[in-house]
């Protein structure tokens, strides 16, 4: 019998739109899944009790003949950012613990209108600051392909819940690499796209200028089935845009059925490229532009020399953001207070509260975004950060004339072991080197797996990017490139994950990619 739960999210849809399987069976397979592995990789903070009663309503829906949505059924992971009306919402912090939201999120809501069963919120580095998923309130969450590495961050839950076969889909945040990053890592597809492509209402804000959400997925097609349910105008976002996007699956199936790049310039940043970077990591990349050019595209080398300066702007600008956007969390209004023998003064009890509630990572970038907004440094440093920003959009622009898309490798690394760098935050803030400068110009990007390094047998990511609102080229290049590394390896990079609850070996030992 088929194992449902291997199965990418198209193939499941069509299995279920067949009536070959039911999402009752799919959703039990699913949560299966989570209670023999999620143990061990603690992908999940929460796993709902309404998915099955969910599925079956949408069985039962099928049965009569009711219009239902092109992922209808198929199951899904949610990062803890984003409200949800049936489950806690924490943003892995114990401020919030056991809070739930009086309305669900845009994309919850999205997600509920197209029929897709949500099994659980995932966990995260909290309040979306890490890139380890180490920073969780509620203990790390662990790299499917080997127990003892990170599984990326802030979203690792999300992406080690689909990297596990726990869920086909999930949902995240990136503000900084928070999807991209961790997709790198365990070999799993993960978009951010344009900046205001996706509702951000009902995601808890880090930095809002940065978050964006987006899909978690297995494949490139997924993803895109998986974009086309979020994206979209929301008049409760201020920032939304109003854009007519085309169909992002339509776009990644023209991609995997051409298999071509004929015509389609490849940009590879050289500010993004060599020093840095694990050899593993620089050979797979160099491996996958080769594959690129035998399929057609023209390889071309662009400058980004401001890319030098976007890790100190972003962690000026994030932690600015941040500061202002986690006042509200004061013990007055929601989540956690903190008692104090004898009373104390409403100053008294929001001390006390951000004190015990908030974790030293949190607690770290809240000092450095208040004094870089301080009187007499406004101007110095969170100023500055924005005009080294405008000289990153300005990179941007001028690359986009000599190329159609810009790749580099996702993250510099393959998963780090946990603990490694807990305690160098600057070692932790390179892991998104690669990443940053998309989200500080607000164009999409894309991470897709392109093999696993020699000296590990971890899996490594490829970037894509591609202007502001042409997510579509993303999906087109990506789901090609997607098709071709796949076509010379045999198999799906994914295939080859070591099955957790079968205690198999890692899937390097049956021959590298």
């Amino acid at each position: 019998m088929t194992d449902l739960t291997r199965l990418s999210a198209a193939d499941l849809s069509s299995k279920l739109a067949s009536g070959e399987v039911s999402s009752v069976e799919a959703t039990q397979a699913h949560l299966d899944r989570i209670a023999a592995v999620d143990g061990d990789v603690h992908a999940f903070l929460h796993v709902s009790d309404a998915a099955l009663s969910t599925a079956a309503s949408i069985d039962a829906r099928r049965a009569a003949g009711e219009p239902l949505g092109a992922l209808a059924g198929v199951p899904i992971a949610i990062k803890d950012i984003l409200c949800t009306t049936d489950m806690p919402t924490t943003a892995g912090s114990r401020i919030l613990e056991g809070w739930v939201s009086p309305y669900d999120a845009t994309v919850v809501r999205k997600l509920r209108e197209a029929d897709l069963v949500p099994l659980g919120k995932t966990n995260m580095d909290e309040f979306a600051m890490g890139s380890s998923t180490e920073h969780s309130a509620y203990g790390p969450t662990r790299n499917p392909w080997s127990l003892d590495r990170i599984p990326g961050g802030s979203g690792g839950g999300s992406a080690a819940a689909v990297a596990a076969f726990e869920s086909p889909l999930a949902l995240g945040s990136d503000t900084g690499g928070s999807i991209r990053q961790p997709a790198a890592v365990t070999g799993s597809v993960g978009v951010k796209p344009t900046y205001g492509g996706v509702s951000r209402y009902g995601a808890i804000a880090l930095a809002s200028s940065l978050d964006q959400v987006g899909p978690v997925s297995r494949t490139v097609l997924d993803a895109a089935l998986l974009h086309d349910v979020i994206g979209g105008h929301d008049r409760r976002d201020s920032t939304s845009l109003r854009d007519e996007w085309p169909s992002f699956a339509e776009a990644a199936r023209a991609g995997a059925q051409s298999r071509s790049l004929k015509g389609v310039r490849v940009g590879v940043v050289k500010e993004l490229d060599g020093e840095g970077f694990q050899a593993g990591v620089h050979t797979l990349f160099h491996q996958a532009l080769d594959t690129m050019a035998a399929a057609g595209a023209e390889i071309v080398e662009v400058s980004a020399p401001s890319f030098e300066y976007a890790i100190a702007a972003y962690y000026l600008i994030l932690p600015a953001e941040a500061s202002s956007n986690l006042a509200k969390f004061d013990s007055v209004r929601f989540g956690m207070r903190a008692k104090i023998p004898g009373g104390g003064t409403v100053e008294d009890v929001m001390a006390a509260t951000r004190e015990a509630g908030l974790g030293d990572e949190v607690k770290r970038r809240i000092i450095l975004g208040t004094y870089a907004l301080s009187a007499g440094y406004y101007d110095a440093y969170y100023g500055s950060a924005q005009k080294v920003r405008t000289l990153i959009q300005r990179d941007f622009d001028a690359a986009f004339t000599q190329a159609d898309v810009l790749v580099s490798p996702s993250a510099p690394t393959t998963a780090f072991k946990l603990g490694e760098k807990l305690n160098d935050p600057l070692a932790m803030y390179l892991n998104d080197v690669t990443t940053i400068p998309a989200n500080l110009a607000g164009v999409p990007g894309m991470s897709l797996p392109m093999g696993l390094a020699a000296e590990d047998g971890l899996p490594a990511g490829l970037q894509i990017m591609a202007p502001a609102r042409e997510d579509a080229r993303l999906y087109t290049v990506g789901a090609a490139l997607e098709a071709l590394l796949e076509e010379q390896w045999g198999h799906t990079l994914i295939s080859r994950a070591p099955d957790l609850a079968l205690g198999e070996e890692f899937a390097a030992q049956e021959g590298a990619v």
